[in-house]
């Protein structure tokens, strides 16, 4: 499997601050539609609370910059799949 091309996003990156609750909740319901196709299954994720403008995402209160780096993860492993596949 070959590595995103993009630097994973660090839990300090602005950008984290433009991302709303509604947000979050919309790239968990992503996460976990396409990370059951490699058996990762979070049935409780869900946001937790914000710290200095930074929203948390409940598992083990990961920054939300770890589920946009997961979620970019298993879109690297569905391309790749996909190229397998081909």
């Amino acid at each position: 499997m070959s590595l995103p091309r993009r630097r994973p996003m660090l839990p300090t990156d602005p950008r984290i601050r433009l991302y709303t609750d509604e947000n979050i909740h919309t790239l968990l319901a992503e996460v976990d539609e396409r990370g059951r196709k490699f058996g990762l299954i979070w049935p409780s994720a869900t946001t937790d609370r914000t710290i200095d403008g930074r929203i948390l995402v409940r598992f083990n209160t990961a920054p939300a910059s770890t589920l946009l780096n997961l979620l970019s993860l298993l879109l690297a492993a569905e391309r790749d799949a996909d190229r397998c596949d081909s």
